[in-house]
């Protein structure tokens, strides 16, 4: 089967209720991203960060999948399928998607400082103090600005061999998850589907569909058979 490999971003999450740093300029639930998601936010106040990301938790676990996530799981009746994404919640997987690559972390996973290669599963809050094996403390599983992105060669891998790649509810100004658009090979199609087109350099190769996330999922079979 033909591999269709789709990164995916904020503006599908958003859909769900799930609120993003493109919100009220730039605002995370009235937070600036430099005060929780970056590591000296964390070492300056853990606990207001915790709690932070213990809010995202439960907002997440209150969401449903919506109409595009279930679209791109329908996909897999007819192609490989391989999703990318940018956004920390689990909708993808709920809404039945077998392949996804997690790029900036997963808000029901944690792991400790001392060991960030070695995740645990966490459903309900993490708070000061809580430790793993080896006593240092629990933090959100979570990639925060400023450091490295362990899946990004995973997915480069991924889109280098793809027949088909699709953008969906991204603005591609964060990096390095949108540098893999310079990944694909030449000539291969490229679909992006955003309500509101990020302004990169067109190429022959790109199909804009200017939609949000729920509307434009409709088009993807109909790129896919041109």
């Amino acid at each position: 089967m033909k591999h269709v490999v789709v990164l995916t971003g904020a503006g599908i999450s958003a859909e769900s209720g799930l609120k993003t740093f493109r919100d009220d300029d730039g605002l995370w639930m009235g937070y600036r991203v430099e005060d929780v998601a970056t590591p000296g936010a964390f070492y300056k106040d853990p606990a207001m960060v915790l709690d932070f990301y213990n809010m995202r938790r439960r907002d997440v676990a209150n969401a449903l999948p919506n109409a595009a996530h279930f679209e791109l799981a329908a996909l897999e009746n007819e192609y490989t399928v391989t999703i990318i994404t940018q956004n920390v919640d689990d909708l993808h997987e709920r809404a039945g998607s077998s392949r996804v690559i997690h790029l900036h972390g997963e808000i029901f996973k944690m792991h400790s400082l001392g060991n960030p290669g070695t995740t645990l599963d966490i459903r309900g809050d993490i708070k000061p103090g809580d430790k793993g094996e080896d006593g240092t403390q629990l933090r959100p599983h979570i990639v925060w600005f400023g450091e490295a992105v362990p899946m990004m060669e995973v997915a480069i891998s991924y889109v280098e061999k793809c027949d088909y790649f699709i953008i969906i509810g991204t603005s591609l100004q964060v990096y390095p998850a949108a540098s893999l658009l310079s990944f694909t090979a030449p000539g291969t199609p490229i679909l992006i589907i955003d309500k509101k087109i990020p302004a990169i350099t067109h190429n022959p190769s790109f199909t804009f569909i200017e939609k949000a996330a729920t509307e434009g999922v409709q088009d993807i079979f109909a790129f896919l058979k041109k």
